[in-house]
């Protein structure tokens, strides 16, 4: 058995392995010595040999010598890493294109009118002590859903911090700025598709 070939067949979701045998859909066929004539594998043989690879297998996983555990996982590895390429070069997936951001532009008049109907209104989501978290833009988008504009409070601040809080917002929540005020309120536009 020292010399004997192995080898593998990936069909559909199954993966065939064999000793000296050829793989053919989903009969294993065996070769006699004789002369090419090609005999099926009883339900028995073909038990008796996957118990075989069983056992061989549990032998070289429960072995003292941690060599020879390591070489078996590496191999399983490289066995199911190759069925694993097989299988994905049957799909040919398409790229899809990266988003093109096209922030909206915004005349004078409109962002006068966004930043005078948002001083108005009383409702604001905070940005802690912590900083910017999921929780601020989550928030952000919660009350884009029936407003326009959402003006987000920044209490404990520090000087010049303000502007950097902005810009990382706008990055996240994909909103447009559109007046930083210096009570460390800053307003933000959903835009138009939102």
């Amino acid at each position: 058995m020292t010399n004997a070939s192995v080898g593998v067949k990936a069909n559909g979701e199954t993966v065939r392995f064999s000793l000296n045998k050829q793989c053919d859909g989903n009969r294993l066929l065996m070769e006699e010595k004789k002369g090419t004539k090609i005999v099926k594998m009883s339900k028995k043989a073909k038990r008796n040999e996957l118990r075989f690879y069983r056992l061989k297998a549990k032998k070289k996983i429960n072995s003292p010598n941690p060599e020879v555990r390591i070489k078996y996982k590496l191999e399983k590895a490289k066995r199911k890493e190759a069925w694993l390429i097989e299988n994905l070069t049957k799909f040919e997936l398409t790229k899809a294109p990266a988003e093109a951001y096209d922030p909206e532009i915004l005349t004078d008049e409109e962002r006068h009118y966004l930043k005078r109907t948002d001083e108005k209104k009383k409702n604001y989501v905070q940005v802690g002590r912590r900083g910017i978290f999921g929780g601020a833009v989550l928030n952000m988008h919660l009350h884009w859903k029936k407003h326009e504009t959402v003006k987000v409070v920044s209490k404990p601040c520090e000087p010049g911090k303000i502007h950097e809080y902005a810009e990382v917002l706008a990055q996240l929540s994909k909103g447009i700025v559109i007046d930083i005020n210096p009570s460390n309120t800053i307003i933000f536009y959903r835009g138009k598709n939102y």
